[in-house]
């Protein structure tokens, strides 16, 4: 899960009136902000009460004084909602088991400056570095057995089923289910200097400041690397599968280790596995690598992009890959795109394949890709009802900005702030309901079967499965 936080190096929320000619130049489109704990271990910073005084917080002559200004920002798990507001308040919408019923811990959510979630459950980093959690107690919702050892959180990740907290001395917190990383008392010795986490499904693994790596949860899926970690070292970053890791080692070589069906054993393609820049993988089965040459390796379960020898003479100056659950989709240096993986479901591309020119970036559903070329058109392919055809709401598709998808559905943000759906009806890809409220949209994001639309006035519209957050209007006059 990507989280959200709201960064500054000091901020102090009192300055208004002298500050809103300002609001255009420092506005960013929420998906700017997102914090990727992955590439990106966050700095240690102070963040300001934004209802404290000069005084009392301490600013000093001297101090550099950020104003960050993002109204509404949305987190989400396959079933609910949590908006961070302008002010440090959360609301949250969906599924109530789920994440989406905060009212147990609304009068704790003061001050919030980061979102994570599991599966079923929220976590929150407080601007005094105390985390505050709700959902399924089982999928890390419950956090009363750690409290006291959630101080001075930097950063946190999550698997399906637990959630995983750097502390500011490099220690690590976790809770959550224990079989499925929630517990990690038989490496909390080893758990010192963390720099990043990564997870799978159910298990994490941690990369320390010297280069090496501790993992816990469920042995099967990545917990034990006790085979492979005489050569986990120098690691520089890791990915994962829902049951298997690969590490990217200094010197571009990669390390593998979880089921060894899907992605954990990565032994036929080991001599490939050199110069490497960047790893892909897909939800469940297979990864995918990118060299420094542009050239690419694959491994995994071969029938859902582990095997990409049909296409291995095409994928030539790969800069980028994307991943649905059973297909890859590459984007060459000259725009053009190539497929593999389970043809229905986005790993056959050649009914568009002379429409992919110029092709930007790609976005992906389980089972359907949407690319968005250069002059802002989209071209769709795989399984119709996952969004895999646009032809309905083709002559919508211009100057398209980004696209965002559910497990089923697709929006695309145009450049006027109009969206444009398609895809699975119940999985919001029909937004004929709420189409005239959409309207200077700046961001959107999505659950497995909904999505929220923030406007650029902060207000915010929702469609889709009721059930995964597609309804807010119990929580919309928090909103406003």
């Amino acid at each position: 899960m990507e989280p959200y936080r709201r960064t500054a190096e000091h901020e102090y929320g009192a300055i208004e009136q002298k500050f809103d000619n300002m609001r255009d130049k420092l506005r960013r489109p929420a998906r700017e902000c997102v914090y990727d704990v992955f590439q990106r271990p966050p700095p240690v910073v102070r963040y300001l009460d934004a209802c404290a005084s000069i005084k009392s917080a301490k600013v000093e002559t001297g101090d550099s004084l950020t104003l960050h200004i993002c109204r509404v920002q949305v987190q989400s798990n396959p079933n609910a909602f949590a908006a961070l507001l302008g002010d440090g308040s959360v609301v949250t919408w969906g599924h109530a088991r789920r994440g989406g019923d905060s009212k147990a811990v609304q009068h704790q959510l003061k001050n919030a400056h980061w979102i994570q979630a599991t599966q079923y459950a929220f976590g929150v980093i407080l601007g005094d570095g105390s985390v505050v959690t709700w959902g399924h107690a089982d999928y890390g919702g419950d956090s009363s057995a750690v409290q006291d050892q959630l101080k001075n959180v930097r950063q946190i990740q999550a698997s399906c089923h637990a959630f995983a907290a750097i502390l500011g001395d490099g220690s690590v917190v976790t809770w959550g289910h224990a079989e499925f990383g929630g517990d990690s008392s038989a490496v909390q010795d080893q758990l010192k200097n963390a720099q990043q986490i990564q997870a799978t499904g159910s298990a994490f693994a941690a990369i320390r400041g010297d280069g090496s790596v501790v993992t816990w949860g469920r042995a099967s899926q990545g917990g034990d690397s006790r085979d492979v970690q005489d050569q986990l070292k120098n690691v520089q970053q890791i990915q994962a599968t829902d049951v298997a890791f690969a590490a990217l080692l200094a010197d571009g070589s990669v390390v593998t280790w979880g089921n060894s069906t899907y992605g954990g054993d990565s032994a036929a393609v080991q001599g490939q596995l050199k110069d490497v820049q960047q790893i892909q993988a897909n939800d469940n089965y297979a990864f995918s690598a990118i060299r420094v040459d542009g050239s690419v390796v694959t491994w995994g379960h071969s029938g859902t992009g582990g095997d990409s020898t049909a296409v291995q003479d095409q994928l030539k100056n790969v800069q980028q890959i994307s991943a649905a659950s059973f297909s890859f989709a590459a984007v060459l240096a000259d725009g053009s795109v190539v497929t593999w993986g389970v043809d229905s479901c986005g790993g056959d591309s050649s009914a568009v394949q002379d429409q992919l020119k110029n092709v930007q970036k790609i976005q992906a559903s389980c089972y359907a890709f949407a690319a968005l070329l250069a002059d802002g058109s989209v071209v769709t392919w795989g399984a119709y009802d996952s969004g895999g055809d646009s032809r309905d709401v083709q002559d919508q598709l211009r100057n398209v900005q980004h696209i965002q998808a559910t497990e089923h559905a697709f929006a695309a943000l145009l450049g006027d702030g109009a969206v444009v759906t398609w895809g699975g009806a119940e999985h919001g890809g029909d937004s004929r309901a709420v189409q005239d409220q959409l309207k200077s949209v700046q961001q959107i994001q999505a659950t497995n079967g909904a999505f929220a639309a923030i406007a650029l006035d902060g207000s915010l519209v929702t469609w889709g499965d009721t059930r995964c957050g597609g309804d807010s209007s119990a929580v919309l006059e928090h909103l406003s």
